[in-house]
């Protein structure tokens, strides 16, 4: 009975080169398997390799792309959570005829308020907070509460309160400066 090796070349499904080099591949893993030298990795534990790493590098990118998006969502929840503050707390009916000028993504923002307002954003008592082109008049309490969320969002916070005592040598006592001049 002919060997496999035969038939196959008998049918023409093989060459006579690849059944020399099926010889010589299997008599050297026989070699090998005799003195105990580790052989070659077969193709199917490469395979096997590859696709752990593939898997590996498929979790890792995972892992990134959810960190991410965990990420985005606890930005989106601070700015929510802000946004109600802002709007709970939001100081209203102040309107008067004093201008009090601030800027605002790069623009500068006029808002009138009456003149007890003035004093109070003047004397840090009021701060103004801007948030998605919206501007909130709020007090100092909840603009630091906002602050520790997020300090961008704070646009005119002033950390003076105007004391009325006047040192007793000051030389220019009866010259006032304005701090709070409009421009």
């Amino acid at each position: 009975m002919a060997s496999l090796q035969d038939q196959l070349l008998k049918a023409g499904l093989t060459t006579k080169q690849k059944a020399r080099q099926a010889n010589t591949s299997q008599r050297k893993s026989n070699k090998q398997k005799r003195s105990g030298v580790a052989k070659d990795e077969s193709l199917q534990e490469q395979v096997k390799q590859d696709l752990a790493k593939a898997q590996k590098e498929k979790l890792a990118k995972d892992t990134a792309l959810n960190e991410e998006r965990k990420q985005q969502l606890a930005n989106k929840e601070k700015m929510l959570r802000i946004q109600q503050i802002l709007e709970h707390h939001q100081i209203k009916n102040v309107s008067g005829e004093t201008e009090y000028n601030y800027t605002f993504n790069s623009k500068i923002k006029k808002l009138f308020v009456n003149a007890v307002t003035h004093r109070a954003l003047v004397n840090g008592r009021l701060a103004v907070c801007g948030l998605t082109e919206q501007s909130y008049l709020v007090t100092a309490e909840t603009a630091a509460k906002v602050a520790t969320l997020d300090a961008s969002v704070i646009l005119v916070q002033n950390d003076k309160v105007e004391s009325d005592l006047v040192e007793a040598d000051d030389p220019y006592a009866d010259y006032q400066i304005p701090d709070d001049m409009m421009w």
